[in-house]
Protein backbone atom coordinates (compact mmCIF):
# COMPACT_ATOMS: atom_id res chain seq x y z
CA UNK A 1 0.00 0.00 0.00
CA UNK A 2 0.76 3.78 -0.63
CA UNK A 3 1.54 6.11 2.57
CA UNK A 4 -1.28 7.31 4.46
CA UNK A 5 -2.23 10.90 5.23
CA UNK A 6 -4.71 13.14 6.60
CA UNK A 7 -6.42 16.34 5.75
CA UNK A 8 -7.96 17.99 8.85
CA UNK A 9 -10.48 20.59 8.07
CA UNK A 10 -10.92 20.88 11.95
CA UNK A 11 -14.43 20.56 12.01
CA UNK A 12 -16.63 22.51 14.18
CA UNK A 13 -19.90 20.66 15.62
CA UNK A 14 -23.11 22.08 16.52
CA UNK A 15 -23.50 23.29 19.78
CA UNK A 16 -19.61 23.06 19.96
CA UNK A 17 -17.06 25.79 20.02
CA UNK A 18 -13.76 26.67 17.37
CA UNK A 19 -11.61 25.42 20.76
CA UNK A 20 -13.30 22.15 21.16
CA UNK A 21 -12.31 21.87 17.30
CA UNK A 22 -8.72 22.68 17.89
CA UNK A 23 -8.68 20.70 20.69
CA UNK A 24 -9.73 17.27 18.98
CA UNK A 25 -7.41 18.24 15.89
CA UNK A 26 -4.79 18.59 18.25
CA UNK A 27 -5.26 15.13 19.83
CA UNK A 28 -5.63 13.49 16.29
CA UNK A 29 -2.61 14.82 14.97
CA UNK A 30 -0.91 13.41 17.89
CA UNK A 31 -2.62 9.73 17.49
CA UNK A 32 -1.45 10.26 13.86
CA UNK A 33 2.32 10.43 14.86
CA UNK A 34 1.77 7.12 16.74
CA UNK A 35 0.29 5.82 14.63
CA UNK A 36 2.56 6.40 11.51
CA UNK A 37 0.87 8.70 8.98
CA UNK A 38 2.85 10.44 6.82
CA UNK A 39 1.74 13.99 6.74
CA UNK A 40 -1.31 15.77 8.28
CA UNK A 41 -2.32 19.12 6.33
CA UNK A 42 -4.98 21.84 7.26
CA UNK A 43 -6.87 23.96 5.02
CA UNK A 44 -7.47 27.43 4.82
CA UNK A 45 -11.48 27.91 4.51
CA UNK A 46 -12.85 31.14 5.61
CA UNK A 47 -16.09 32.41 6.56
CA UNK A 48 -17.68 28.39 7.24
CA UNK A 49 -19.27 28.29 10.38
CA UNK A 50 -18.43 24.54 10.69
CA UNK A 51 -14.50 25.10 9.85
CA UNK A 52 -11.85 26.22 11.94
CA UNK A 53 -8.92 26.18 10.26
CA UNK A 54 -8.94 29.45 8.54
CA UNK A 55 -5.35 30.32 9.42
CA UNK A 56 -2.91 27.51 8.51
CA UNK A 57 0.98 28.86 9.87
CA UNK A 58 -1.18 29.65 13.02
CA UNK A 59 -2.57 26.02 13.05
CA UNK A 60 0.60 24.52 11.82
CA UNK A 61 2.71 25.79 14.33
CA UNK A 62 0.69 24.47 17.15
CA UNK A 63 0.26 20.88 15.78
CA UNK A 64 3.84 20.43 15.04
CA UNK A 65 5.13 21.49 18.12
CA UNK A 66 2.44 18.82 19.50
CA UNK A 67 3.84 16.01 17.44
CA UNK A 68 7.68 14.51 16.60
CA UNK A 69 7.75 12.80 13.50
CA UNK A 70 4.90 13.25 11.48
CA UNK A 71 5.01 16.31 8.30
CA UNK A 72 2.43 19.16 8.99
CA UNK A 73 1.50 21.25 6.34
CA UNK A 74 -1.51 23.37 4.47
CA UNK A 75 -3.78 21.58 2.35
CA UNK A 76 -3.68 24.04 1.59
CA UNK A 77 -2.62 28.20 1.13
CA UNK A 78 -4.92 29.73 -1.42
CA UNK A 79 -2.09 31.93 -2.56
CA UNK A 80 -4.14 34.68 -4.68
CA UNK A 81 -5.56 35.50 -0.77
CA UNK A 82 -1.62 36.38 0.41
CA UNK A 83 1.31 38.29 -1.02
CA UNK A 84 3.31 35.35 -1.56
CA UNK A 85 6.57 37.36 0.47
CA UNK A 86 4.24 37.04 3.64
CA UNK A 87 3.59 33.22 2.69
CA UNK A 88 7.31 32.62 2.49
CA UNK A 89 8.04 34.45 5.41
CA UNK A 90 5.94 32.62 7.65
CA UNK A 91 6.50 28.80 5.94
CA UNK A 92 10.60 29.74 6.27
CA UNK A 93 9.78 30.62 9.99
CA UNK A 94 8.21 27.30 10.45
CA UNK A 95 10.40 25.31 8.49
CA UNK A 96 13.31 26.78 10.75
CA UNK A 97 11.26 25.64 13.84
CA UNK A 98 10.81 22.36 12.41
CA UNK A 99 13.11 21.80 9.92
CA UNK A 100 12.37 18.82 7.58
CA UNK A 101 8.86 18.06 8.89
CA UNK A 102 6.69 21.70 6.96
CA UNK A 103 4.40 21.06 3.98
CA UNK A 104 3.70 24.26 1.57
CA UNK A 105 0.71 23.02 0.05
CA UNK A 106 -0.80 25.93 -2.35
CA UNK A 107 -3.97 26.29 -4.24
CA UNK A 108 -5.54 29.06 -5.97
CA UNK A 109 -9.15 29.02 -5.34
CA UNK A 110 -10.28 31.56 -3.38
CA UNK A 111 -11.54 29.15 -0.52
CA UNK A 112 -14.17 31.58 0.12
CA UNK A 113 -16.71 33.39 -1.35
CA UNK A 114 -16.01 36.71 -3.34
CA UNK A 115 -16.70 39.04 -0.48
CA UNK A 116 -14.74 37.74 1.80
CA UNK A 117 -12.15 37.36 -0.48
CA UNK A 118 -12.41 40.47 -1.05
CA UNK A 119 -11.61 41.60 2.18
CA UNK A 120 -8.70 39.37 2.50
CA UNK A 121 -7.07 41.11 0.00
CA UNK A 122 -7.92 44.32 0.55
CA UNK A 123 -9.40 44.88 -3.41
CA UNK A 124 -12.76 43.71 -5.46
CA UNK A 125 -10.38 42.68 -8.24
CA UNK A 126 -10.07 38.72 -8.14
CA UNK A 127 -7.13 38.80 -9.94
CA UNK A 128 -6.97 36.59 -13.26
CA UNK A 129 -5.50 33.10 -13.33
CA UNK A 130 -3.09 33.99 -15.68
CA UNK A 131 -1.79 35.71 -12.05
CA UNK A 132 -1.06 32.67 -10.31
CA UNK A 133 2.04 31.24 -12.18
CA UNK A 134 3.41 34.59 -11.63
CA UNK A 135 2.58 34.53 -8.12
CA UNK A 136 4.34 30.70 -7.69
CA UNK A 137 7.86 32.05 -9.35
CA UNK A 138 7.61 34.54 -7.22
CA UNK A 139 7.10 32.45 -4.04
CA UNK A 140 10.07 30.04 -5.05
CA UNK A 141 12.39 32.91 -5.82
CA UNK A 142 12.46 34.00 -1.33
CA UNK A 143 13.02 30.40 -0.68
CA UNK A 144 15.59 30.23 -3.31
CA UNK A 145 16.97 33.59 -1.89
CA UNK A 146 17.35 35.05 -5.53
CA UNK A 147 14.42 37.38 -5.34
CA UNK A 148 14.52 40.80 -5.16
CA UNK A 149 14.24 41.56 -1.59
CA UNK A 150 15.39 39.05 0.97
CA UNK A 151 13.12 37.22 3.00
CA UNK A 152 14.09 36.00 6.15
CA UNK A 153 14.23 32.86 7.44
CA UNK A 154 12.56 31.72 4.45
CA UNK A 155 16.22 32.00 2.22
CA UNK A 156 17.58 28.72 3.36
CA UNK A 157 14.69 27.25 4.91
CA UNK A 158 12.03 25.98 2.21
CA UNK A 159 9.36 23.76 3.31
CA UNK A 160 8.51 20.76 0.70
CA UNK A 161 6.34 22.54 -1.93
CA UNK A 162 3.35 21.15 -3.50
CA UNK A 163 0.27 22.06 -5.93
CA UNK A 164 -3.25 21.60 -5.07
CA UNK A 165 -6.20 21.34 -7.57
CA UNK A 166 -9.43 19.97 -8.42
CA UNK A 167 -9.00 20.49 -12.34
CA UNK A 168 -6.55 20.42 -15.33
CA UNK A 169 -5.07 23.22 -14.65
CA UNK A 170 -3.74 22.96 -11.53
CA UNK A 171 -2.49 19.54 -12.75
CA UNK A 172 -0.63 21.21 -15.69
CA UNK A 173 1.16 23.84 -13.74
CA UNK A 174 2.64 21.57 -11.26
CA UNK A 175 4.14 19.53 -14.28
CA UNK A 176 5.38 22.06 -16.12
CA UNK A 177 6.73 23.15 -12.49
CA UNK A 178 7.98 19.97 -11.84
CA UNK A 179 5.96 19.91 -8.44
CA UNK A 180 4.19 16.97 -6.50
CA UNK A 181 0.43 17.09 -6.75
CA UNK A 182 -2.33 16.63 -4.72
CA UNK A 183 -5.45 16.43 -6.07
CA UNK A 184 -9.00 17.39 -4.19
CA UNK A 185 -10.77 13.49 -5.31
CA UNK A 186 -13.47 14.07 -2.19
CA UNK A 187 -14.84 17.11 -4.10
CA UNK A 188 -14.34 16.98 -7.52
CA UNK A 189 -13.87 13.00 -8.28
CA UNK A 190 -15.01 13.39 -11.55
CA UNK A 191 -11.78 15.16 -12.34
CA UNK A 192 -9.60 12.93 -10.51
CA UNK A 193 -8.23 10.42 -13.26
CA UNK A 194 -8.12 13.17 -16.26
CA UNK A 195 -6.31 15.56 -13.97
CA UNK A 196 -3.77 13.02 -12.88
CA UNK A 197 -2.95 12.00 -16.38
CA UNK A 198 -2.78 15.86 -17.68
CA UNK A 199 0.04 16.20 -14.68
CA UNK A 200 2.03 13.07 -15.39
CA UNK A 201 2.09 13.82 -19.06
CA UNK A 202 2.92 17.38 -18.36
CA UNK A 203 5.83 16.67 -15.82
CA UNK A 204 9.36 18.41 -16.32
CA UNK A 205 11.86 16.86 -13.85
CA UNK A 206 13.32 19.18 -11.75
CA UNK A 207 15.57 19.88 -8.61
CA UNK A 208 13.22 18.74 -6.31
CA UNK A 209 11.86 15.85 -8.26
CA UNK A 210 13.38 13.69 -10.92
CA UNK A 211 9.52 11.86 -11.60
CA UNK A 212 5.54 12.77 -11.17
CA UNK A 213 5.09 12.47 -7.05
CA UNK A 214 0.89 12.21 -7.31
CA UNK A 215 -1.37 12.06 -4.30
CA UNK A 216 -5.08 12.44 -3.75
CA UNK A 217 -7.35 13.51 -0.80
CA UNK A 218 -10.61 10.99 -0.61
CA UNK A 219 -13.44 10.73 2.11
CA UNK A 220 -13.34 7.96 4.05
CA UNK A 221 -15.80 6.59 7.15
CA UNK A 222 -14.25 3.74 8.60
CA UNK A 223 -16.48 1.93 12.11
CA UNK A 224 -17.16 -1.24 13.19
CA UNK A 225 -20.00 -2.42 10.67
CA UNK A 226 -20.89 -1.17 7.43
CA UNK A 227 -24.31 -0.08 9.48
CA UNK A 228 -22.63 1.88 12.04
CA UNK A 229 -19.95 3.88 9.05
CA UNK A 230 -22.81 4.79 7.15
CA UNK A 231 -24.59 6.64 10.28
CA UNK A 232 -21.02 7.70 10.91
CA UNK A 233 -21.21 10.07 7.72
CA UNK A 234 -24.15 11.33 7.45
CA UNK A 235 -23.88 14.49 9.61
CA UNK A 236 -21.07 15.62 7.16
CA UNK A 237 -23.81 14.43 4.23
CA UNK A 238 -26.13 17.02 5.63
CA UNK A 239 -23.39 19.59 6.15
CA UNK A 240 -22.27 19.56 2.87
CA UNK A 241 -26.14 19.30 1.65
CA UNK A 242 -26.45 22.96 3.26
CA UNK A 243 -23.66 24.23 1.98
CA UNK A 244 -25.09 23.79 -1.36
CA UNK A 245 -28.20 24.93 0.32
CA UNK A 246 -26.45 28.04 0.78
CA UNK A 247 -26.82 27.69 4.26
CA UNK A 248 -23.56 26.64 5.92
CA UNK A 249 -23.38 25.35 9.06
CA UNK A 250 -21.71 23.37 11.56
CA UNK A 251 -21.46 19.65 11.62
CA UNK A 252 -24.90 18.60 12.89
CA UNK A 253 -25.97 16.24 15.12
CA UNK A 254 -27.40 12.48 14.41
CA UNK A 255 -30.68 13.89 15.82
CA UNK A 256 -30.68 17.05 13.17
CA UNK A 257 -29.79 14.22 10.73
CA UNK A 258 -33.17 11.86 11.98
CA UNK A 259 -34.96 14.86 12.19
CA UNK A 260 -34.17 16.77 8.38
CA UNK A 261 -37.11 16.36 5.54
CA UNK A 262 -35.49 14.38 3.47
CA UNK A 263 -36.55 14.53 -0.16
CA UNK A 264 -35.76 12.04 -2.98
CA UNK A 265 -33.55 15.13 -4.43
CA UNK A 266 -31.87 15.32 -1.03
CA UNK A 267 -31.52 11.72 -0.70
CA UNK A 268 -30.15 11.84 -4.46
CA UNK A 269 -27.55 14.50 -3.74
CA UNK A 270 -26.52 12.59 -1.18
CA UNK A 271 -26.09 9.10 -2.23
CA UNK A 272 -24.28 10.58 -5.56
CA UNK A 273 -21.72 12.02 -3.11
CA UNK A 274 -20.81 9.11 -1.21
CA UNK A 275 -20.72 6.94 -4.04
CA UNK A 276 -17.17 8.47 -4.57
CA UNK A 277 -16.46 8.38 -0.77
CA UNK A 278 -15.12 4.98 1.14
CA UNK A 279 -17.84 4.33 3.97
CA UNK A 280 -17.96 0.63 5.60
CA UNK A 281 -15.88 -1.46 8.54
CA UNK A 282 -12.35 -2.13 7.98
CA UNK A 283 -12.64 -5.10 5.51
CA UNK A 284 -14.99 -2.56 3.08
CA UNK A 285 -12.72 0.42 3.61
CA UNK A 286 -9.61 -2.15 2.87
CA UNK A 287 -10.89 -3.18 -0.17
CA UNK A 288 -11.93 0.16 -1.45
CA UNK A 289 -9.30 2.09 -0.43
CA UNK A 290 -7.22 -0.79 -2.46
CA UNK A 291 -9.50 0.09 -5.66
CA UNK A 292 -8.95 3.92 -5.35
CA UNK A 293 -5.17 3.17 -5.04
CA UNK A 294 -5.08 0.67 -7.51
CA UNK A 295 -7.07 2.64 -10.28
CA UNK A 296 -5.55 5.88 -10.01
CA UNK A 297 -2.00 4.86 -9.44
CA UNK A 298 -0.96 7.61 -6.83
CA UNK A 299 1.96 7.63 -4.97
CA UNK A 300 0.24 8.55 -1.70
CA UNK A 301 -3.45 8.96 -0.31
CA UNK A 302 -4.54 11.63 2.10
CA UNK A 303 -8.04 10.98 3.95
CA UNK A 304 -10.28 12.95 5.39
CA UNK A 305 -13.45 12.18 7.97
CA UNK A 306 -15.44 14.98 9.66
CA UNK A 307 -17.90 13.55 11.88
CA UNK A 308 -20.29 15.06 14.80
CA UNK A 309 -18.19 13.68 17.46
CA UNK A 310 -14.41 14.00 17.72
CA UNK A 311 -13.94 10.70 19.22
CA UNK A 312 -15.73 8.96 16.40
CA UNK A 313 -13.47 10.76 13.94
CA UNK A 314 -10.28 9.75 16.06
CA UNK A 315 -11.51 5.87 16.28
CA UNK A 316 -12.02 6.01 12.11
CA UNK A 317 -8.30 6.73 11.42
CA UNK A 318 -7.34 4.32 13.89
CA UNK A 319 -9.43 1.69 12.28
CA UNK A 320 -7.95 3.13 8.65
CA UNK A 321 -4.61 2.20 9.74
CA UNK A 322 -4.98 -1.27 11.30
CA UNK A 323 -7.21 -1.90 8.00
CA UNK A 324 -4.72 -0.97 5.56
CA UNK A 325 -1.24 -0.06 7.63
CA UNK A 326 0.64 2.98 7.39
CA UNK A 327 3.98 2.91 5.62
CA UNK A 328 6.83 5.29 5.37
CA UNK A 329 6.70 6.75 1.82
CA UNK A 330 9.98 5.56 -0.21
CA UNK A 331 10.31 8.79 -1.70
CA UNK A 332 12.18 11.75 0.26
CA UNK A 333 8.50 14.31 -0.53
Amino acid sequence: MVPLSILDLVPVAAGASATSALEHSTRLVRRADELGFRRFWVAEHHAMPGIASSSPPVLIAHLAGATERIRVGSGGVMLPNHRPLVVAEQFGTLEALHPDRIDLGIGRAPGTDPKTAAALRGTTRLGAPDDFPDQLVELASYFRGDADVLAVPAAGNAPSMWLLGSSGYSAQVAGSLGLPFAFAHHFSAENTLPALKLYRESFRPSARLAEPYSMIAASVFCAGTDEAAQELAMPAALQFLRLRLGRPGPVPSPEEVAAFEWTDQFRQFVEQRQADQIIGSPETVRRGVAELVDSTGVDELMVTTSTFEGDDRLRSYELLAEAVGTTPSPVAV
